[in-house]
């Protein structure tokens, strides 16, 4: 039996479709997702990660689960989203840093932000906050007049950080800098026994999340002196920015995203990003987010592209002027 013209054209027109519905079923009925975090659990992206994939059930997939790939201070779980499976299942959730910052710092890295990932949302922002403990007298209360306290004693000149050649690091070289003198730089592995170390006077101040710095200022252990904001840190009203002291071009804010891999296709990608803005503006997330003074901040996917582009840039910049390399 012969087929018409009209019968085989038909036939043609039909077989996408026949490829298409496949996948889309598939990219609506996932089992289990997975979002992959570089940092231990018990940490503040483990806790952020677990009260979103909370709400991603079951819309996005039936179970969603927080998974730490730790190594290379964050790198390796960026390279696993090469080779990991692109149907959806994998999603990153990963800071600024990581992306925009260590192709400054590294000679070479595993994978190209740019190519192997495709941008999905923006999860969450925050500050940073820099706070002085009892190393620092009290009558100390502004950062102008830490700086002169530091000029009047060069061998107390020090801050700590979380985390060496990261943002929170630079920020408070610039910060000093700013200032007109050098603050040394004491690397943490980790804000826990930074803080106890600033509260305990045994080291003389610290960069670090302004989440992290509440409960120790609220006890009155430390004084926040200056948030990083381009506006006050709606969870500590009182306390001035760096830009409101005179610090120009001093405003920073860091953000966790969301990435897919670049091999995703984007049914996935748009599916991923509907179930973030919904979790994202559920009531429970934005109040736990408030306790570790973190805002929502979703975005679209070309919007998170144009934050990270603008923030590599910017970055390259700063840590050109520093002269910091994390290779040996």
């Amino acid at each position: 039996m012969s087929l018409s013209r009209r019968q085989i054209l038909q036939a043609g027109l039909a077989a996408p479709l026949l490829i298409e519905l496949p996948l889309t079923a598939r990219a609506q009925s996932l089992d289990l997702a997975r979002i992959a975090i570089g940092f231990p659990a018990g940490g503040t992206m483990d806790a952020v990660s677990r009260h979103i994939a909370e709400k991603l059930q079951p819309e996005y997939a039936r179970s969603v689960i927080v998974e730490s790939r730790v190594g290379a201070g964050g790198q390796l779980v960026v390279q696993y989203m090469k080779t990991a499976a692109a149907d959806g299942s994998n999603v990153l959730l990963t800071p600024m840093s990581i992306l925009g910052v260590y192709p400054h710092t590294y000679k070479k890295l595993a994978y190209d932000p740019q190519v192997d990932l495709t941008p999905v949302s923006c999860g969450v922002s925050y500050n940073y906050g820099f706070a002085v403990g009892p190393a620092v007298p009290a009558s100390v209360t502004t950062i102008p007049q830490f700086i002169e306290w530091c000029k009047a004693n060069p061998a107390k000149a020090s801050f700590g950080s979380a985390a060496t050649g990261s943002t929170l690091h630079f920020t408070g070289i610039l910060l000093g800098r700013a200032g007109g003198i050098e603050l040394t730089h004491v690397g943490y592995r980790g804000s826990s026994q930074m803080l106890t170390d600033v509260a305990g006077g045994n080291l003389t101040a610290c960069s670090s999340p302004v989440g992290d710095l509440l409960a120790y200022q609220a006890a009155g252990r430390i004084r926040v002196i200056g948030t990083s904001g381009a506006k006050r840190s709606r969870f500590l009203p009182n306390v001035p920015t760096f830009t409101e002291y005179g610090y120009k071009d001093m405003a920073f804010t860091e953000w966790y995203g969301f990435y897919l891999s670049a091999r995703a296709p984007q049914t996935q990608v748009q599916r991923l990003h509907k179930a973030l803005a919904a979790a994202l503006a559920h009531p429970a997330v934005v109040e736990s987010l408030a306790l570790m003074g973190m805002e929502p901040s979703p975005s679209s996917p070309a919007e998170l592209d144009a934050m990270l582009k603008s923030d590599t840039a910017r970055w390259g910049k700063l840590v050109g002027g520093i002269g910091f390399t994390a290779d040996s």
